[in-house]
């Protein structure tokens, strides 16, 4: 490692703000690699460099390139940052999550009794994840922007609608003003346009990045809207866009994304905002 990097990436916290600093600068090989590493950091630290490649769809030499790039001598050395995020503070969470089977994403598709169990298995990595990772801070200030809100409108296409959907419900139901941007009759940029100068514009999207969702936060940011997100990473498109962030790494079974921990948020935060109406 150059000692320039040497200084600046010591730690998992310094290599996630020079990927954040880098974005947009680096190749679309590469990119993926960081995306796949931001959002599956305890695989990183236990997983070889070529089970890490095929998870990332990328060849091996694309993830060794990707550590010089950042510095490091090679794969070995940048991976002893994750395995010291995995075991330093955080060691009972690194004991439950080597309790986990090995098979979770190499499950069986065609036995539905193990595809049932890694869909449970990758839930329980998520929330075990989500648990020990999420700003409590930030969740506060999330929820006192919605409560000032004069109306929540949400921006949920895809993989990420059913939680939105239910977010939609939960705040209805609690009385919060609340519409769902469901693109009807292709006119998102309609729907967008009845957002009052008091209300914001909660998004929720995940490693796929929706492009019409993507494209309601900036709209929504370029007219002085403020922008709440429910996202993956810092290097997600939605994340510099939005006054508060909040951050769900969900643990993927084949092509499927679990959503349990997004729900789980969601459902904190109406049932937090229930209490502030109260």
């Amino acid at each position: 490692m150059s000692n320039e990097q040497a200084g600046a990436i010591r730690d998992y916290e310094a290599l996630r703000a020079a990927l954040v600093a880098r974005q947009g600068s680096l190749s679309r090989r590469l990119s993926q690699v960081a995306q796949y590493f931001l959002n599956n950091p305890e695989e990183v630290a236990i997983s070889t460099m070529v089970r890490l490649a095929d998870q990332a769809g990328v060849p091996p030499a694309t993830i060794t390139r990707f550590a010089k790039e950042l510095g490091f001598a090679g794969f070995a050395e940048l991976q002893s940052v994750f395995r010291e995020r995995l075991l330093g503070p955080r060691l009972p969470y690194a004991a439950r999550l080597t309790e986990r089977p090995a098979t979770v994403v190499d499950a069986d598709l065609e036995d539905p009794g193990r595809v049932f169990d890694g869909f449970v298995q990758a839930a329980v990595q998520s929330l075990f994840r989500i648990e020990q990772t999420l700003d409590r801070a930030e969740l506060e200030a999330f929820v006192t922007a919605l409560a000032d809100a004069g109306a929540v409108h949400i921006a949920a296409a895809r993989g990420a609608f059913g939680v939105g959907a239910y977010t939609f419900y939960g705040l209805a139901s609690i009385g919060k003003r609340a519409h769902l941007i469901d693109n009807l009759g292709a006119m998102r940029a309609e729907q967008l346009a009845a957002m009052g100068p008091e209300d914001v514009l909660l998004v929720l999207t995940f490693d796929d990045y929706t492009p019409e969702t993507v494209d309601l936060a900036r709209m929504a940011a370029e007219r002085g809207r403020k922008v709440l997100a429910i996202t993956d990473n810092e290097l997600s498109p939605v994340a510099g866009l939005a006054a508060h962030v909040l951050y769900v790494t969900e643990a993927r079974l084949g092509h499927f994304r679990s959503q349990v921990p997004a729900m789980v948020l969601c459902q904190s935060l109406i049932v937090s905002l229930r209490r502030q109406f109260g």
